[in-house]
């Protein structure tokens, strides 16, 4: 048995998506730059005590593992035919609704009810054996994907630097209460079984863009669940017992329009 280490794929998936996120915003940025003399536009309703508006968003989304202390034990033959697993990052996107409650011309409380489509994958590294087709490493690997329909209400403060013309930098922080809409006894099937409910805690920063009708915002968030969403009763009994604890962790990119 071995761990591997999953932080660095993670690392290069936040450096990708950021790299991502600073682009955009940099072409969008040198846009309103090339006119000295745009006028200031009023759209977004910033003086509006309520405000709304919509958004759409592209995630990529795993899991963190924690190997079960049966599974760290080299003397325990329960999981010996097991190299490792590994959970891997997979692409979804979500809809749904901008709602801002003005507190400051700075600060903001914003709610953003959304539909999120989610694909957990994992990977479970068996060592070699005679019975099944392996790769070069002697090492068969078994894809996991769980998939799940979430609703979501992420309540967040949202803080603003001063308006520069057109432009606006904004951070984000706040918790996310979410369930998914397939019943447990549905969920049950699956082989690497999640639980329904969880709370993660969301993270973000971002650009507003001023336009002549309506303001477009670019933002980045990074949520990781609190949750210990692993049920292992119901999982495939051949690794249930390796795994201690799966939380949600995600990075999204939001393109919001008010």
């Amino acid at each position: 048995m071995q761990t591997i280490n999953i932080w660095h794929k993670f690392d290069l998936y936040w450096r990708k998506i950021t790299l991502t996120f600073f682009l955009l915003g940099g072409i969008i940025l040198s846009g309103f730059s090339q006119d000295n003399y745009r006028p200031i536009n009023k759209s977004g309703q910033d003086d509006q005590f309520l405000s709304y508006g919509f958004f759409l968003a592209a995630h990529t989304s795993s899991l963190r593992l924690k190997y079960s202390d049966a599974f760290m034990d080299p003397e325990n033959p329960d999981f010996a035919n097991i190299q490792s697993i590994q959970p891997v990052f997979s692409p979804g996107f979500s809809l749904g609704f901008l709602l801002k409650m003005r507190l400051h011309d700075q600060l903001t409380f914003t709610g953003t009810p959304k539909v999120g489509f989610y694909e957990f994958r994992t990977d479970v590294n068996y060592f070699q054996t005679d019975d099944f087709e392996q790769n070069s490493l002697g090492v068969r690997t078994e894809s996991l994907i769980t998939e799940m329909t979430m609703v979501e209400m992420p309540l967040l403060i949202k803080y603003k630097s001063m308006r520069f013309d057109n432009t606006r930098m904004f951070f984000v922080a706040g918790a996310n209460p979410m369930f998914r809409t397939k019943s447990q006894d549905e969920a049950d099937a699956d082989q690497l079984v999640l639980k329904s409910k969880d709370v993660a805690l969301e993270l973000g920063m971002g650009f507003d863009f001023y336009f002549k009708f309506f303001k477009f915002s670019l933002e980045i968030r990074f949520s990781h669940g609190l949750s210990n969403i692993y049920k292992a009763e119901t999982s495939d009994q051949n690794f249930a017992g390796a795994i201690d604890e799966l939380r949600r962790k995600s990075i999204t990119l939001y393109l919001n329009f008010q």
